[in-house]
This record gives structure tokens, sequence and C-alpha cells, in this order.
């Protein structure tokens, strides 16, 4: 199909030889985050193979545009079916609990709002056969954007604000990190390390090897399982199709400087362990493990994060993401800087329809009953 100056065409992503090559050309002209890069979406098909379509969007004999589109069937209700197309996702709860964030196409820089405006005429006009196309999680603007250009119904799913520190502008002031903070939290970082230096020096640590790196992060599962629990969509080390996602991550990832992996001492003592993802010089805090202290004086995971990023600074990194979350302590270390939300563009369907009405008015109902 030809939008425009732009044409989009399809085919299976198993099998695709040349996708590779494809995607990390197009990667060098653009501007991605780590989750549309192949370090995040070629391990990703190559750890749960999902049956994908690979969307190619070419100007003329140059490809400009490259998406992976799942389709799946969504129940709801325990009556209501939903064929759903998906984008980087597919469709399984516990496959798509390693939750990619700032999705969208890989477009070549210039040309990301005509690809995706191209992208989404294909799939509303050659990709008939689906009532949702699921989302997630999108900048909100984008979102926005997809919705407006396809006039379709923007369901919202989720959403969550995202916050980070921008060490390209904190070395431009000569500041250190700390500086920049409020004094209440410079007080309780300040008041932590003289605490924790009770039990010896206070470093971050590193692994000198990949089984080392493995050995940190299953470390980090007990402490993240005590923190978030184990149920469902909770902590993913309760997911073996998390765990394995990760640890072969941090494998293939380990030689190229992909993954990095930190420890933070006191003395002997690990009191805090972060997983972050690397890309381009920039530092996506994955998730972590923090010693549960029963003294509120001891805040681990603060200091942990303050040292982490004054040491990223030090070694010249752009950026150091915390990524969607409501929690405190990113609003507390970061400024906000991006709004995520999971959307589903909705065709003019009626299940749809008596859906949103009867969301609408439970969400009525709950109000009114707490006003």
């Amino acid at each position: 199909m030809t939008a425009g100056r732009l044409t989009v065409t399809r085919e299976p992503a198993e099998g695709s030889a040349k996708l590779r090559d494809e995607w990390l050309d197009l990667e060098g002209r653009a501007s991605p985050t780590v989750f549309l890069s192949w370090q995040w979406l070629g391990h990703w098909l190559h750890v749960y193979q999902p049956r994908a379509w690979v969307l190619r969007v070419t100007e003329g004999e140059r490809l400009v545009g490259l998406g992976l589109v799942v389709e799946t069937d969504e129940r709801r209700h325990g009556v209501m079916r939903s064929r759903c197309l998906r984008l980087h996702q597919t469709g399984h709860r516990l496959l798509d609990q390693i939750w990619i964030e700032y999705n969208g196409f890989l477009a070549e820089h210039g040309k990301e709002g005509a690809v995706a405006d191209a992208c989404l005429q294909y799939l509303c006009n050659s990709m008939p056969d689906w009532d949702e196309f699921v989302i997630g999680a999108i900048d909100a603007k984008e979102a926005e954007r997809y919705a407006r250009n396809t006039g379709l119904h923007k369901h919202l799913r989720w959403q969550a604000p995202c916050y980070g520190v921008d060490l390209d502008e904190l070395r431009s002031t000569g500041k250190r990190y700390l500086d920049t903070l409020s004094r209440n939290t410079r007080h309780q970082i300040n008041r932590c390390y003289r605490l924790y230096r009770n039990y010896g020096e206070v470093a971050l640590v590193r692994p000198d090897s990949v089984k080392e790196g493995l050995a940190l992060f299953d470390r980090i599962g007990p402490r993240h399982l005590e923190r978030w629990g184990g149920g469902p969509d909770q902590s993913g080390f309760a997911n073996p199709d998390f765990v394995r996602f990760h640890r072969e991550l941090i494998r293939s990832q380990w030689p190229h400087g992909g993954v990095d992996l930190v420890s933070l001492m006191a003395g002997d003592k690990e009191i805090a362990s972060f997983y972050n993802l690397t890309y381009n010089q920039v530092v996506y805090f994955y998730l972590g493990g923090m010693q549960i202290e029963s003294d509120n004086r001891f805040k681990p995971g603060l200091l942990g994060h303050s040292l982490c990023i004054e040491d990223y600074r030090h070694h010249g990194f752009h950026y150091y993401d915390f990524m969607g979350g409501d929690e405190r302590y990113k609003s507390t270390l970061g400024q906000p800087h991006r709004h995520l939300v999971q959307i589903s563009l909705q065709r003019a369907r009626f299940k749809l329809k008596l859906e949103d009405v009867a969301r609408r008015a439970r969400s009525r109902f709950m109000r009114e009953a707490g006003s």
C-alpha cells in the first residue's frame, strides 16, 4: 500500500533473513530508545518467537520505517472476544511482563510522523480483520496523534509519568548531583551514607564476568519479590518467562555493554543492587533490589541511585532514565520528562461501545459511592 510518497508492505518476521541487518541499518539512521533497538526487539523475537508481521516502510528504494505487529485474541469479562493487533508485544500477559516502554515505530530521523501515519493507514485499510490496535507504553502525545489521525476511539488502559536526570546538563553546571536536590533529600541521603559507613566503606561494585552478573541478577530476585509481591502483575521474578528473558539478555549483551549491573556495598554487606539497560550513552533503570531496613533512616535506594547517577555522570553518559512510574523516589530524585500511556484504538464495534458504556457507568458509580 502507498501512503503519500511512502509504501508499506508486510511479511512474517519468522524466516526473514534480512530483518536483523535492515533493523540495525535503520537504527543507525534513527533516534530510538533502547526498546526500539535490535538489542531489545531482536532479543524479544529470539526468546519468545512471536508470530509477528514485519511492516516495512520505504520511500522509493530507501527503507525509512519498521514495526512488528502481532495478531491476538483478547477475552474480557468471561464472554467478550476482541481481535487485537499489538505493536511489539505478544498479547500474552506473562510474556509481556517485560513491559516495553517508549514504544512506537522505528523511523528514520525526521520521518517519525510520516512513518507512523503510513503504518496506521496500512493497518486500517490493508489489515481490516481486527477490533483494537493496542499500543503501550507510548508517549501520550504520540498516542493522541495516532488516535487523531486514524479517527478511532481511544481507550486509555494505563498511564504513568516518567522521571529522569539530564547528565549532560548536570555536567555543564559543574555541580554535584546532590547539590541539585532539595535540602531534605540531601539530608536523608547524607545521613544514610554516614550510618552505612559504620559497616565499612560505602562503594559501588560491578561484576567482573557474565557469571557474576547473572549471580547479582539472581540476588535481586528475593528482595524484589519481598518489595513487590509474587502475585500476577507484581514482581517479574515470580514469572519464569520474565527471568529467562533477562538472564539471556544479560548473557547476550554483556560483551557489548548493553546491560549494567551494580551493587551498593557497605563494607562486606550488599545493601542495594541495580539492573540497568544502557544504549547510546543513556541509562535506563530497569529494576533493583533494596535491603529492607526497620530503621527508616536507612534509605539504600535513595543512596544507591544518587551514587549511580554521579558515577554515570562521571563516565560521560547523557541521561539517567527512571522510566515510567509514579513511585515517590522517582519524583524525588528526577525531573519529569514524558508521560506514558497504553491505549487501545478501537473500531466502531457494538461490543466495544457496550463495554465502554458499562465502564463509564461503573466509574460514575464508584465516584458517587466514594463521595
